[in-house]
């Protein structure tokens, strides 16, 4: 009991007992009006994180009630124009915030844009599944989350004979009569008769129920308070949210603000911003308010006694180490030791090549006593041909390669444009440029046929976002985006960028012709109108002017400050190398979903645009780190981490891979002579694959392969990286058992199998062969007497016995976790 006692004394001392500083937030409040409030929080601090909340305990006063009182909650209200303080204090510190208020005495004014709509969207009435649904409820349709004010305006008081809103009578009102379910209502109960919603909903009916104005000022943002919490389980915070508007001005919007978590086993949040922790690890509490979107960390380190020496003598080869450590420190993680050499090098060309390393020059790494051999093995393997294989193959899964939608020369063009760049190791912004202003014929320019791929506007724009900036907008087509700041007018603006492109046959086969069009818009959806071409958080473009609106595109996207295309590609990489993006999904960048170590998301963008887009550079930066060099043997202290990479993450091979290596332990190749259809319901022999060839250097995902459907192949269909599944399934391992990619191959009289026969290879020999192709090492003492002792029983039954056993203990080895694993 002795251990457990001493973690236990650790983990309660581990929050100094002295005090932190003592702030308050906001620390300074600014009110434009009459009937404007602002809760305050008073928050402990230690190294920029809060880790106590003092608001419930702490005591307010303020020495002007004239200009602000303060209730005992923490809660600020104007009561006249000028200048003044609110002090709270907690166990004799005291903090103070000071509070300007201006325009007290107009009018009390509700903004419909900015207060009638987000009550409706706290409230749930302009939800998907209320009246913000398609066809609406009950006769009662509002824009989906309020991304239409104008229309919805009119539905509320002018539709039902202005039944909704009664401007003689605003308590008669069905707004609030159905709301408060005076009046049947199915949605049921969503406010209380005197709370803040209904006083501000009967205010605004009353004033007269005025509708958006174009002199309402717009909201430019939001942010959150406070910013990060290093807490422990049961400890709770409370958030607010300010909103700051396209005239300076600000206001307390967390009532209106809806709250989520992205870790709800972590710390949970309740709809009014109260946060909860309930384990270990790190949650980002989620807000959106309007079409903003901004998040709070709160971390909850791991029960675990680490001395902080620990973490000081740890090996750091690079930046990479350095951000990861600091994490892991904070988190209380401590970090699994290096991978043996054996683990390294299978390791090392897998992820980088796609291949089991070759006994030979495995051996020979194993036995070099250079200090630097890693480095140096790394520098070989990023100039290997399978390392063009590999990586021509991932690109080309991005970019949807296939002859689903593109004739077999044009495939093959496209293929060989991506193969061509990997061979080149062509930065990644060229590389993006070369394909996104391609023209001309799309058999002698490959990159052309990505527009054959996506003809149509829409669909174009969003593959490209979700190609070269890692994010979906789709929902944004519609509808402002639910989960992230893309507006319904953000979108079409940024699909005008591509509405110029003209496709036409040519003469040749399979031919298409690309070019740029000087005509043609994008026209919205709801407006009808064609917007200003605009780059997601760029620059307008005239409608009217004559630039090649992809080389404007173009242009933004590569731009150095541009901060959206170089994470993506980094958040790939580092995906391929350490088991998980650092966003994850890796095509799922967005502010409501942050990386788990942004700081060291934000170091490899600047490293990779410093270094002018070289991904090799990015991989041999990460290939050299520790935390790719570490063993993924998990420590008793760090087996729940499945995001900080305190130990290298497990992942099952990509079938590809697997299916390659199967050929090459067995020394018998895959064969590839049929094409599937595009609807899949029928093959066609096919003689353009020799034999030898592999797995991953096929173009085309419609080659049929009932290996690679069982083992997730990405079909090429839509630009989503989800097509790709790693997932264990009854398929796979029906294929295994019973299937004939595997069993064929061990059968075959040219197999492995056959020639360790042929060549009267002893038992132990064969053993030790078979561990070293396979998993790059050779079998412990358990091991070798273990399969040894069956080889030697099955020989006693004759030589057909003891082949059938070598090939089952083949199997063995190629069917377990071990082999099928990156480890």
């Amino acid at each position: 009991m002795r251990f457990p006692l001493l973690v236990m004394i650790f983990f309660f001392t581990a929050f100094p007992a002295k005090a932190g500083e003592l702030h308050i937030y906001p620390p300074e409040v600014s009110f434009s009006g009459p009937n404007r409030v602002q809760q305050l929080l008073v928050l402990e601090e230690e190294n920029g994180r809060v880790v106590k909340d003092h608001t419930a305990t702490a005591k307010f006063t303020s020495p002007i009630n004239k200009i602000a009182k303060v209730s005992d909650a923490g809660r600020v209200t104007a009561t006249g124009n000028g200048e003044s303080t609110i002090t709270a204090s907690v166990d004799g510190r005291m903090t103070t915030a000071k509070v300007t208020v201006s325009d007290f005495d107009k009018a009390p004014d509700w903004s419909f844009r900015n207060h009638i709509v987000p009550t409706m969207t706290k409230l749930g009435c302009n939800s998907g599944a209320c009246h913000g649904a398609l066809a609406g409820k009950g006769g009662f349709k509002l824009s989906l989350r309020g991304f239409d004010p104008d229309t919805d305006w009119f539905v509320m008081t002018r539709q039902a004979q202005a039944r909704r809103v009664d401007l003689t009578n605003p308590a008669e009102s069905l707004l609030l009569k159905k709301t408060t379910r005076t009046l049947p209502h199915g949605g049921g109960k969503r406010i209380v008769e005197g709370d803040d919603h209904y006083s501000l909903l009967f205010d605004w009916i009353k004033a007269g129920a005025p509708g958006p104005r174009e002199a309402d000022v717009s909201l430019s943002g939001i942010e959150v308070f406070p910013k990060a919490a290093l807490l422990k389980p049961k400890d709770s915070l409370r958030v607010i949210v300010r909103a700051i508007y396209s005239d300076g001005t600000t206001e307390d919007v967390t009532r209106w603000a809806r709250f989520g978590s992205s870790e709800d086993l972590v710390a949970g949040v309740t709809e009014d911003g109260f946060a909860t922790v309930s384990g270990h690890g790190e949650a980002a509490i989620i807000v959106n308010f309007g079409t903003k979107v901004a998040t709070l960390t709160i971390t909850s380190p791991f029960p675990n006694a680490i001395d902080s020496a620990a973490f000081a003598k740890a090996p750091r080869n690079n930046f990479v180490d350095e951000l990861i450590l600091k994490k892991l420190e904070l988190l209380r993680l401590p970090p699994s030791g290096p991978a043996t050499d054996a683990e390294f090098v299978r390791r090392a060309y897998l992820d980088t090549c796609g291949i089991l390393p070759p006994v030979d020059e495995a051996m020979a790494f194993l036995a070099d006593t250079d200090s630097k051999k890693r480095q140096k093995l790394i520098d070989r393997l990023l100039e290997r041909p399978e390392f063009v294989d590999y990586w021509a193959y991932r690109w080309s899964d991005l970019l949807l390669v296939s002859s689903r939608k593109l004739p077999q020369p044009a495939m093959w063009a496209f293929y060989r444009k991506i193969r061509q760049s990997v061979g080149d190791n062509q930065p990644w912004d060229a590389f993006a440029r070369d394909i996104l202003t391609a023209t001309g014929s799309t058999l002698t320019n490959g990159g052309a046929n990505y527009f054959v791929l996506h003809k149509d506007v829409s669909e174009l724009a969003e593959a490209t976002a979700i190609t070269f900036l890692g994010m979906s907008v789709g929902c944004a087509k519609c509808h402002n985006h639910p989960l992230e700041k893309w507006t319904q007018d953000e979108y079409w603006a940024y699909a005008n960028l591509f509405s110029r492109v003209g496709l036409k046959n040519g003469d040749r086969s399979g031919e298409v012709l690309v070019q740029s069009r000087l005509d043609g818009e994008a026209l919205h959806l709801r407006k009808g109108v064609a917007l200003s071409p605009t780059p997601l958080d760029g620059k307008a473009l005239p409608v009217d002017a004559a630039n090649d609106r992809r080389g404007y595109f173009a242009d933004w996207l590569t731009a150095p400050n541009n901060p959206y295309f170089a994470r993506a590609i980094v958040n790939r990489v580092w995906k391929n190398y350490m088991g998980r993006g650092l966003v994850e999904a890796e095509d799922d960048l967005r502010v409501s979903n942050p990386a788990s170590n942004p700081e060291l998301l934000d170091a490899l963008t600047a490293d990779l645009i410093k270094n002018k887009f070289d991904l090799k550079h990015l991989m041999r930066i990460i290939l050299n780190s520790t935390a790719y060099q570490r063993s993924s043997k998990p420590l008793a202290g760090n087996i729940a981490d499945d995001r900080f990479y305190s130990r290298y993450l497990l992942r099952r091979l990509p079938g590809e891979v697997i299916l390659d290596a199967y050929s090459d332990v067995t020394g018998v190749p895959t064969l590839f002579n049929q094409l599937k259809s595009a609807a899949g319901d029928s093959a066609t022999p096919i003689p353009t694959y020799p034999a030898g060839t592999r797995a991953i250097q096929l173009p085309d995902s419609l080659v049929l392969s009932r290996f690679l459907e069982a083992f997730g192949r990405a079909d090429r269909v839509q630009t989503c990286a989800c097509e790709r599944t790693a997932d264990a399934s009854v398929t796979q391992a029906l294929h295994l058992n019973n299937g004939q990619t595997l069993n064929d191959k061990l059968r075959d009289k040219n197999s492995i199998v056959g020639k360790q026969i042929a060549t009267t290879m002893t038992d132990a020999a064969i053993i030790d062969q078979v561990f070293l192709l396979a998993l790059t090492r050779k079998p412990t003492p358990e091991e070798r007497k273990k399969f040894l002792d069956i080889l030697v029983e099955a020989a006693k039954d004759g030589a057909q016995s003891r082949r059938e056993a070598i090939e089952d203990f083949v199997w063995a080895i190629l069917t377990g976790r071990e082999f099928l694993f990156n480890h």
